[in-house]
Order: structure tokens, then sequence, then C-alpha cells
């Protein structure tokens, strides 16, 4: 395993343990919110969208 994942699997056995199990749902939504945003803010700034590329290629 990485780094990383073995960081980030500790991280959540410890909110686990402080938070308790009903919060963990929330904390996922606000992050998977975060990361939407940030994708949306970093697309609009540098002006490529998967969308866009998708939508100037025509269908066979």
């Amino acid at each position: 395993m990485s780094d990383i994942a073995v960081v980030l699997i500790l991280i959540l056995l410890g909110l686990l343990m402080f938070r308790g199990p009903r919060v963990l749902p929330r904390i996922g939504a606000a992050l998977g919110h975060g990361v939407r945003e940030a994708r949306l803010a970093a697309d609009r700034k540098f002006g490529s969208s998967d969308d866009e590329d998708q939508a100037a290629q025509p269908r066979p």
C-alpha cells in the first residue's frame, strides 16, 4: 500500500473513534462537495473541460 493510503486509513479510523459512525457520512459528503467545487473552479479558471472536448467531437 502506498504511504498516502495508510495515512488516510489512520485518519478515518481516528475520526471513527473520536466522532462516531454517524458523523462519517457527513464528513464524506462535505469532502466530496469540496472536491467537486475545486474541480469546477479549476475548469473555469483554466478553461479545460471534458464536456467541451466531448461536445466538439462529432459522433459516428
